[in-house]
């Protein structure tokens, strides 16, 4: 698709419609409420494996293709035509911030910069070498969740759609963000033929 033919898309940082917003903070609220450290860990992997079972069927030229997908609930309109690779690129600098994050708190910091969805957005030019990097950016992220004392911190840094959030919250945003993309990918898949075909 040419960038003439290129789907009219929502501005990156848009955020999510309010009602779909509203729902998704008592969603999220409840998800912190019921589950713990160990639960949302066991999350995030699940997702993990499931995000590396869905890619292993892409080829290089497969998975750099964009396709443009019916939004998922909790998903941008900006975010709905991108690649498999521009997906994981997403999740590994997500990763690479929520680490940051849940690292100064756990330390008693606040970073001294605002959270932005604008900021996370992928490269449109991601290749299969972000395989590898998003594979480190999970292990890293879950080895400072694992070398935490406290998530529950007193310290919060605000997220742009849920507000001031602790270590503990940020983790279990981590295990939700995963799943929504994992989502996402599914999705996109299933505009790829020659992956439907060898699925």
């Amino acid at each position: 698709m040419s960038a003439d033919l290129e789907p009219k898309l929502a501005p990156p940082g848009a955020g999510l419609p309010k009602p779909e917003l509203y729902l998704a903070r008592i969603l999220f609220a409840w998800q912190r409420w019921t589950g713990n450290r160990d639960a949302f860990t066991r999350q995030f992997q699940k997702e993990r494996e499931a995000i590396r079972n869905l890619t292993r069927a892409c080829d290089a030229e497969a998975g750099a293709r964009r396709v443009l997908i019916s939004r998922p609930p909790g998903l941008e309109d900006s975010s709905r035509y991108w690649s498999v690779w521009m997906t994981l690129d997403h999740l590994r600098v997500m990763h690479h911030s929520i680490n940051q994050v849940i690292e100064a708190l756990a330390r008693g910091i606040v970073l001294d910069r605002k959270a932005s969805t604008a900021a996370v957005k992928p490269s449109p030019l991601a290749t299969n070498a972000v395989v590898p990097e998003f594979e480190k950016s999970c292990d890293t992220l879950l080895a400072t969740v694992a070398a935490a004392d406290n998530l529950k911190t007193v310290k919060r840094f605000a997220h742009p759609w849920f507000g001031p959030l602790d270590a503990a919250a940020w983790h279990a945003l981590a295990a939700m963000h995963i799943g929504l993309h994992r989502v996402q990918i599914e999705r996109i898949l299933k505009g790829l033929p020659a992956v439907r075909s060898t699925g």
